[in-house]
């Protein structure tokens, strides 16, 4: 016997709970359980590497796994749902910003989408350009570009260290362009145009860049 039919109650309740909290989209990135509503509208849940149906015990088990973060298991919310959910939410917003790929890039510069190509990946190698791997291909952020498409010569001494500790290119590029409190609420990228002000975000960087290459 399935939980869809002896525990109709507990799969509903689980599915409505994480709609509520917009968490339902990301159950499959985060290796969990999902569901689909059949004709009914009733949840059908399953296993993400079986795709077979989850019985009683295993929907059980998912709900403590769901609930176990907090002192009151009632109230708790999946943590690491959220924090996925989060990023999620920050990648979109980030691809709202302006943005490059190799042939718009190429058409601002004037090259072909080969050469384009060729020296987006050589200043990505010398950390002297954020690139970032989308679902959809590689793209290039244009905060960090002249009105030419060069990199902006103001703001290496800030991507360099970043670039060079391995940070995250998503995390980078949220870092650069979102209010920073080290630096009063500021955005490092802007910041770094000015030149009272290139030493203090440069130094922000070197710090940040310090806690990304050894995080112990």
């Amino acid at each position: 016997m399935t939980a869809d039919s002896s525990s109709p109650f507990l799969g509903e309740r689980l599915a409505r709970w994480l709609d509520d909290l917009g968490l339902t989209p990301h159950l499959a990135e985060a290796g969990l359980p999902t569901f689909v509503r059949d004709d009914e509208g009733l949840p059908r849940w399953s296993d993400p590497r079986t795709g077979l149906r989850l019985d009683d015990d295993q929907l059980t088990q998912l709900d403590r796994l769901l609930h176990q973060e907090g002192s009151e298991p009632e109230h708790a919310v999946p943590v690491p749902l959220l924090l996925i959910a989060r990023q999620a939410r920050v990648r979109q917003e980030l691809l709202d910003t302006p943005w490059l790929t190799y042939e718009t890039l190429g058409a601002l510069r004037g090259t072909s989408v080969n050469a384009t190509r060729f020296a987006v990946h050589k200043a990505q190698d010398a950390h002297r350009l954020l690139v970032v791997a989308t679902e959809t291909g590689t793209v290039v952020p244009a905060f960090q570009l002249t009105d030419s498409g060069e990199p902006r010569p103001d703001l290496q001494p800030v991507l360099a260290p970043l670039l060079a500790a391995g940070m995250d290119p998503w995390r980078a590029w949220a870092w650069l362009t979102q209010p920073v409190g080290l630096l009063g609420g500021q955005v490092p990228e802007r910041l770094a145009a000015d030149p009272d002000e290139a030493d203090l975000v440069r130094h922000a960087a070197v710090r940040l860049a310090e806690r990304v290459a050894d995080p112990g």
